[in-house]
């Protein structure tokens, strides 16, 4: 493993053996039209903020024509121990579990076990006929009112967060209420987790407006139904396996816990770290969520996402088709849906937010990019129009100080020039 270094691959001339072992073929800067002297702006931030006492440590890793431009880390990893950040370091990616995920169920559409227009309740009995929450002539303590679903959820809306789940912690209807006194989020499998989603009535009406919630979490025990196997086997035999993303899976085995990253915490710049909340994406060991569960670390999630950048195919790999991927990376809500806190400019595909407009969120990047995050801090994005990825690692939660991965973002497009 590769302690600290604060350098752009190849600038230097040096070899990353932690990522160089990924199979990552390594650029200067200039050969890839980025700006070594530009990304050295990024270490200088992110030491600065290290040194101030707002974060522990991080890792930033940007891919431009499929190759490695730029690994840093900084930092520490675990501050209690004195052990430093370094850039193959495991982190708890959560949310960034769902496009793992969402690429499973697509593998199997592929191979023409459902359509996307279908019921789940054809496949998972106990989520048809689910009713819908009565909102307006709901009161907390009392028995929820329902009315009737207005057509069933399809296994598009659950790729697309249209199904009128929710997550119980986002908000504070009654729905929600019920979500957390069910403790939906930590049932021991999936299969239980499905049961006692089926007896709680929906959000919304599905198909009516975007929600974030636990429509990932269903897709899992969709991929366990059909393809007869846990969701970690078929993520690790389907997925993992052939990108070799050796480090990314559910369970963190003891032979690498001493490179698994704590979770830190402040709100603001005057409060310095303290420990962070890690309960959310902390689940019991025979839940493997299609939502939140997964570890990983920068290198292994940089293939994932090349994966996707080449159309579906890595290093002979072929995990989707091309095609498959240009359908889960455009808009897939209608005109005039609300859509959360989705930034502006920007909608949702099949486990992706995707860019429809630029200039109106402020930030650097092109119409089609498409990414996601984890609530502990951590992000990634890929830009086909620029050819560019990025993958940022942090551990960080609450933070109310500075958006640390957009930080990251565009002083990765500042330092673009070719």
């Amino acid at each position: 493993m590769i302690r600290k270094a604060a350098f752009a691959l190849g600038l230097c001339g040096l070899v990353a053996t932690s990522v160089s072992a990924q199979g990552l073929p390594l650029a200067v800067p200039e050969e890839v039209g980025l700006s070594s002297e530009r990304l050295e702006r990024i270490g200088e931030v992110f030491q600065d903020y290290v040194d101030e006492g707002r974060i522990a440590g991080a890792v930033g890793l940007v891919l431009r024509h499929g190759k490695l431009a730029y690994v840093d880390a900084w930092g520490m990893r675990d501050i209690a121990a004195g052990d430093t950040m370094e850039e193959d370091d495991i982190f708890k990616i959560c949310s960034m579990t769902k496009p793992v995920a969402s690429v499973a169920v697509m593998a199997l559409y592929e191979e023409g076990h459902f359509f996307l227009s279908d019921p789940i309740g054809r496949y998972l009995p106990e989520l048809a006929n689910l009713q819908v929450a009565n909102l307006d002539e709901a009161s907390a303590g009392q028995e929820i009112p329902t009315v009737r679903a207005r057509r069933p959820i399809t296994i598009h809306d659950l790729l697309r967060h249209t199904s009128g789940f929710t997550y119980g912690d986002l908000s504070n209807t009654v729905v929600d209420q019920v979500y957390r006194e069910r403790n939906i989020l930590y049932q021991p499998t999936l299969e239980d987790m499905m049961a006692v989603l089926g007896e709680i009535p929906l959000l919304y009406q599905p198909g009516t407006r975007w929600n974030y919630g636990v429509s990932t979490d269903v897709l899992g025990r969709l991929v366990e139904v059909v393809s007869g196997q846990p969701f970690d086997v078929f993520l690790r035999e389907r997925i993992f396996d052939p990108l070799g993303m050796d480090d990314t899976g559910f369970r963190v085995p003891d032979s690498k816990s001493d490179r698994l990253t704590p979770t830190y915490g402040h709100s603001g710049p005057d409060r310095m770290l303290g420990p962070g909340v890690t309960t959310l994406c902390t689940l019991p060991a025979t839940l493997f969520s299609g939502g939140a569960g997964l570890r990983s670390t920068a290198q292994d999630y940089a293939r994932f996402a090349q994966m996707l950048l080449n159309g579906g195919e890595l290093d002979g790999a072929r995990i989707l088709g091309r095609k498959t991927i240009e359908l889960m990376t455009v808009d897939h809500l209608e005109e005039g849906m609300p859509t959360g806190f989705l930034s502006p400019g920007w909608s949702f595909g099949l486990g992706f937010t995707v860019k429809t407009e630029a200039g109106l969120d402020g930030m650097p990047s092109s119409v089609g990019e498409y990414n996601w995050i984890g609530i502990d801090g951590t992000s990634f994005w890929v830009d086909p129009e620029e050819d560019l990825i990025g993958v940022f690692m942090i551990q960080i939660r609450p933070n109310r100080d500075i958006n640390f991965r957009d930080q990251f973002k565009r002083l990765v497009y500042q330092a673009l020039i070719g």
